[in-house]
């Protein structure tokens, strides 16, 4: 218990800090950065710890608050943009594997360790895939997973409210005030329903191994209560910035590089891969906007190699098209869910992954984290 006060004092400074210095998604990123700085300066006292069971909740407010912009307009949209999911997921892939053999070679460690932490497919599953596979070191897939997650989850906004996405920031302070205005009240009783059908979603998607299933389940439930006539209430910004604060500290939590060898060297290098695989994302998000006729904000969200619960929350707070970058990011997870482990099993089993030097590592004892 003294370590997860310890873990939400350090949330709520960091959010509260953020927020006074006028930081885009405060409760996201001062969570974050304070949880990672506090569990390394704590590390011999009251080391900080944050339950995965507070992100599970985080993630079904955020799954309920996506599902309500899935219409059945938006979902004939994404019909149409289907070949273009195709597209832009292969070469997505493509390009964070040309990173992955770059770092290899550089850092000399196996190149199978190293594609493994460089495919934005989530934290779990490339974990439970570094677990079955012999000569993984799954410190470095976890660390090259996880230092590409906060790099984007950090970068992404400061960018997306920049003047380079059209200088949007001024305006999502106004929304963002005005949106303080929700009354606790009016969430009741239209609520109820859909928690019910929210949670009971979350637990069946969890059951039959769904990835992510505490945000795809409520985030399907929702949709389809709503479009069959439910009114849904919009949640209180408030709420929201609990949520984000949930998943800020979880994230912040996830990084330890005192597992490393080769601390500074593996660090720069994943540094550096997380900023050219930014400006490849980039890129492509240019191509898709002219695609689709697409806002630059939606599409750089759509392309950004992070997490469906992120890049939902980043969506919303910009007023982008949130249901066309769920979309995106849920094809991209699934494509990567269903169609990447056996891929890199064959491509492994080819270049002989066995005599890697992270077989040892495998059985460091290491619990693998859950994140997207």
């Amino acid at each position: 218990m003294i370590r997860f006060v310890t873990a939400l004092v350090l949330a709520l400074a960091g959010g509260y800090l953020f927020a006074s210095l006028h930081v885009p998604l405060p409760w996201l990123l001062g969570p974050m950065v304070f949880a990672f700085l506090g569990s390394r300066l704590l590390r011999k006292t009251f080391k900080p710890q944050w339950p995965s069971s507070m992100r599970n909740i985080a993630l079904l407010i955020i799954g309920y608050s996506i599902g309500l912009s899935l219409t059945v307009d938006t979902m004939k949209e994404m019909g149409h943009q289907l070949p273009t999911m195709v597209l832009m997921t292969v070469l997505l892939l493509l390009f964070s594997g040309l990173i992955g053999i770059t770092i290899a070679k550089l850092s000399g460690l196996p190149l199978p360790t190293v594609l493994m932490g460089c495919i934005p497919g989530g934290l779990s599953q490339m974990v439970i895939l570094a677990e079955d596979t012999k000569g993984i070191d799954i410190t470095v897939v976890t660390f090259l997973q996880v230092s590409r997650l906060m790099m984007i989850i950090f970068c992404v906004p400061l960018l997306v409210f920049s003047p380079l996405f059209g200088g949007v920031h001024d305006e999502i302070v106004v929304a963002a005030a005005g949106s303080e205005w929700t009354q606790w009240g009016a969430l009741f009783p239209g609520i109820v329903p859909f928690a019910l059908a929210c949670v009971a979603a979350a637990l069946l998607a969890k059951k039959i191994k769904m990835p992510s299933s505490y945000l795809l389940g409520p985030m399907i439930a929702t949709a389809l209560l709503h479009n069959f006539g439910l009114d849904a209430p919009l949640l209180p910004s408030t709420l929201l910035s609990a949520a984000q604060l949930m998943i800020g500290t979880y994230v912040g939590l996830l990084l330890r590089p005192e597992n490393l060898k080769n601390k500074t060297r593996i660090t720069l290098l994943a540094i550096l891969s997380g900023i050219v695989l930014i400006a490849g994302a980039f890129g492509m998000s240019l191509l898709l906007a002219k695609l689709h006729n697409l806002s630059p904000a939606t599409a750089f969200l759509s392309m950004s190699p992070g997490g469906m619960d992120q890049m939902g929350i980043i969506a919303k707070e910009i007023h982008a098209d949130v249901a066309i970058v769920s979309c995106y990011q849920l094809f991209r997870t699934w494509f990567i869910y269903f169609a990447i482990p056996p891929l890199l099993r064959l491509l492994f089993k080819r270049i002989g992954s066995g005599s890697g030097t992270g077989s040892a590592a495998g059985s460091n004892g290491q619990q693998p984290m859950e994140s997207k």
